[in-house]
């Protein structure tokens, strides 16, 4: 039985209360007196702030919001008045689809939709979950027409980021027809916002806030060592920890530091063990956090695989891991319960400068100590900086005497750094989070989705530009951009202007068609469309050339391209030096150099010439890269490509990536465009990705389906959902022996036997081995062709027999002899142990010796 079987006849708010709470306390959730003042506001129709400590249950509030707008909608059937539908938000797809799949199970699937931009399932659904940006856009595009009931905004904290602050203000503007639920923990003074919500929607608006949380948290400051700071919490078992860096790096390297500590007693690391079972550890990353799990330490971050971090989590519920090394990420939407957070700084580096933390974002972290139903209270504490400690260490050791203490010379903050004592500390503890600040903004999109909807398109956007957040001086300044962005857009004749309004009240239209949803959805993907027709079907990169496309509209991987941009460089100084250009002259040359950019040439003048006719696209930029591409260029798997660049750290980002082009390779190419190789390259994309890491492709699968959704026998997420056999996609399966191959190829062109050993030595084919069997090739031939010719089905025998193949690759030399290469043989049933093809070299040479 679902909560929706629990809907009462009426929408009476006494039966709608009384039946969502008897439905919690069946649960075990009886709600707290913050819970049930808000539960009541809200079934009584008023917008609600709720600013409560994290661990209050704001979570079921919200839940309680949708059950009344069900209970609405109910009552409305029956009488012939439609009511809309309540949208929750979030600021990141991971928390939207968490809540997508929590409020399936609690409502039932035909409830509940999600829609986050690359995804959309049961979109005409009474309950959505979305992105904030997908709502924001709905209500320019429809404005108080917009099918919003009730509108339930998570992290609401997020009103103030720099770049998607304006998608948390537009509902506010837009939608006075709906009912508001704002939550955070770190809200701040919000008496603007009670004020403004009441003005705009002519609802009660009541601010249910309260400092007083499940779990009480205590402060403190110290001047050990982290390492005895750690220590001390341990022999007193106060634990789990979760150790707060803010990089990623620091985090792994002191999760590795603190496996030197008795951290687990022997019972410990067997039921660790117990619990992690056959899951699989991949090379790299994976083994540094398979040793630091089995010693009872985490690392928690989200440049991680989502089934490492879904195992730290799950070690960490059963309470299994006593310390975890992580980043401030655990402020949104992390499932780690932990007893003391323990914050290594005040200070970090936001992307430009490094500065002290504000009070939201250490109440934010902070918040996250004390588990409600283990723990009577949470502490947090705070590392003074390592140059105090030090201090404090040199004047313990002088002891009383003030001659020795005059002597100590005090170190000071390391340059670049900024440095903070108990004062600051204190100040943090005791201070509010800052005033939300509005971060507006104007774009293409926002006009033409104003511009698009029924009535005075004039009077909505003078309303909009008028009414919201801003300081004057920069409403005006988004008055200017958004007169500017119209006259471009009626001299481009894509708007057009009359003195009379038409049959729907408009004084503009749009003269061209926009694509459905275009906001609500990939921007870019019209555009791809149309580049395929650019291509030549006939040429031998045409293949890697979708891929390309493809690649240039998806979001930058930033530190893939970095690393990418760094190895060019690095190569372009090595060869300028050689030329024996000067030191000026190699920097000046450096600035042109970047990440790979294939079709930038093709791409970046038609995309101009398509802004002419869809300048919604003209805030949307095309960036012209190759990840995907390199990697089938180089016969590369996940795990090459990471140790290739050193990404171990990022390794979930990049496969975040690779999905995200899987995707929109299988949803944008049409099946015109797919011959057969581009059909091997994503069948071989997708095994990639499900290989590495099978769960967020189960993931988007379920989304359609989530009645399918997998959960263990305690009806918690799967922490490894396992990958089907490597072997069960023969197609899939012969494009990833083919790459393997090629690989080789790839190595022996190079004369790389080290490389080669890598792959080969524990199966006979170390680096002497590889070399004297290759080395004489080059006394024939000067060297090993990689065109497209070499990768061709007319350089691979494969002899597909039972569960042992037999192949052999042939060189492609200048000559054309075709007369050398290597055989080997592939072990099916040990590919689907490994998850990737497991292959025996059995002779190298001459073929006619081989």
């Amino acid at each position: 039985m679902t909560l929706t079987d629990l809907l009462p006849a009426s929408a009476d708010p006494d039966d709608v209360f009384g039946a969502f709470t008897d439905w919690a306390t069946d649960r075990g959730l009886s709600p707290y007196p913050a819970q049930e003042d808000a539960l009541i506001e809200l079934v009584s129709g008023s917008n609600v702030i709720l600013a409560t400590p994290t661990g209050s249950g704001k979570s079921l509030v919200a839940t309680g919001l949708e059950f009344a707008v069900l209970a609405a909608r109910k009552a409305a059937e029956e009488n012939g008045r439609p009511v809309g539908r309540v949208f929750y938000t979030a600021p990141i797809k991971a928390l939207v689809s968490e809540k997508f799949f929590a409020a399936t199970e609690i409502f039932g699937h035909q409830q509940v939709g999600m829609m986050t931009g690359d995804a959309g399932v049961n979109t005409q659904a009474p309950i959505i979950c979305c992105t904030a940006e997908i709502l924001a856009n709905m209500a320019l595009r429809d404005g108080r027409d917009a099918d919003v009931a009730a509108v339930i905004m998570d992290e609401f904290h997020y009103y103030a980021d720099p770049q998607r602050g304006w998608a948390w203000q537009v509902p506010l503007i837009e939608l006075p027809q709906a009912q508001f639920l704002l939550m955070s923990a770190t809200l701040g003074d919000v008496t603007r916002f009670a004020d403004d919500l009441e003005r705009r929607t002519g609802r009660t608006t009541t601010v249910v806030a309260s400092a007083e949380r499940p779990v009480p948290l205590h402060y403190e400051y110290v001047t050990t060592t982290l390492h005895e700071t750690i220590t001390e919490r341990l022999e007193t078992h106060q634990t789990p920890i979760y150790v707060v860096h803010f990089s990623r790096a620091a985090a792994i390297e002191q999760a590795q530091a603190l496996t030197s500590l008795k951290v687990c007693s022997r019972e410990e690391k067997d039921r660790i063990a117990e619990l992690i079972g056959n899951f699989r550890f991949s090379s790299g990353f994976g083994k540094t956090l398979s040793r630091l799990v089995r010693n009872g330490v985490g690392v928690h971050h989200a440049g991680m695989l989502p089934r490492y971090r879904r195992l730290v989590e799950r070690l960490s519920q059963a309470g299994l891991l006593k310390i975890i090394c992580g980043t401030d990420t655990l402020g949104v939407g992390i499932n780690v319960p932990i007893r003391i957070v323990l914050l290594t700084s005040l200070s970090k580096y936001d992307g430009e400068r490094p500065r002290l933390l504000t009070a939201r974002e250490f109440h934010q972290i902070a918040g996250r100590a004390g588990r409600a139903g283990y723990d009577t209270s949470g502490t947090v504490i705070v590392q003074a900086p390592d140059h105090v400690v030090a201090n404090e260490k040199a004047l313990a050791k002088a002891g009383d005497d003030p001659k020795k203490r005059r002597k100590v010379v005090k170190k000071k903050p390391p340059p670049g750094t900024v440095g903070y004592g108990e004062p600051t500390f204190d100040r943090l503890v005791a201070a509010d989070p800052e005033p939300l600040e509005s971060s507006f903004a104007v774009s293409n999109a926002m006009l033409l989705n104003v511009i698009n909807r029924p009535g005075d398109c004039m009077a909505a956007m003078h309303h909009l530009l008028t009414t919201n957040d801003e300081p004057p001086q920069r409403r005006r300044r988004h008055i200017r951009r958004a007169l500017a962005i119209y006259r471009g857009l009626r001299r481009g004749g894509i708007v057009e202007q009359s003195d009379e309004p038409d049959e729907l009240g408009r004084r503009a239209r749009l003269t061209v068609e926009l694509q459905p949803d275009f906001a609500l959805n990939q921007p870019l993907s019209p555009f791809a469309l149309a580049a395929f027709e650019l291509l030549d079907r006939e040429s031998a990169s045409y293949p890697l050339d979708v891929i390309s496309i493809i690649e240039a509209t998806l979001d930058d991987p930033r530190p893939i391209l970095s690393a990418q941009r760094n190895r060019a460089r690095g190569e372009a100084v090595a060869e300028m030096k050689a030329e024996g250009l000067e030191y000026e002259e190699r920097m000046e040359r450096l600035d042109d150099v970047t990440h790979p950019q294939p079709l930038a040439d093709l791409l970046l003048p038609a995309y101009r010439t398509y802004l002419q006719t869809h300048p919604w696209l003209a805030d949307t930029e095309l960036s012209p890269k190759s990840v995907i591409r390199e990697m089938a260029e180089q016969a590369m798997n996940f795990s090459e490509f990471v140790a290739s660049y050193r990404l171990a750290r990022s390794e979930g980002m990049v496969l975040r990536y690779l999905a995200d082009g899987y995707r929109a390779l299988r949803q944008t190419v049409p099946e015109e465009a797919k011959t057969g190789e581009v059909q091997d390259l994503i069948e071989w994309l997708g095994e990639v990705v499900r290989q590495t890491d099978s769960s967020l492709l189960e993931e988007w699968e379920e989304l359609a389906h989530p009645e399918l959704h997998r959960v263990d026998q305690d009806g918690r997420s799967e922490v490894d959902y396992g990958p089907p056999p490597v072997t069960g996609n023969v197609r899939a399966f012969r494009v990833l022996v083919r790459n393997a191959l090629f690989r080789r190829v790839e190595l022996c062109a190079r004369e790389d036997w080290e490389a080669l050993a890598d792959m080969d030595g524990d199966r006979g084919w170390n680096a002497d081995v590889w070399a004297d069997a290759i080395e004489p090739y080059f006394d024939d031939h000067d060297e090993i062709g990689l065109g497209p010719d070499a990768r061709g089905p007319a350089m691979l025998i494969m002899e597909q027999a039972g569960r042992r193949w037999t192949v052999r690759q042939i060189f492609d030399d200048p000559e054309g002899d075709h007369d050398w290469g290597f055989s080997a043989v592939v072990d099916l049933d040990a590919s689907d142990v490994e998850g990737v093809p497991v292959i025996t070299v059995t002779g190298a040479g001459r073929l006619d010796a081989v």
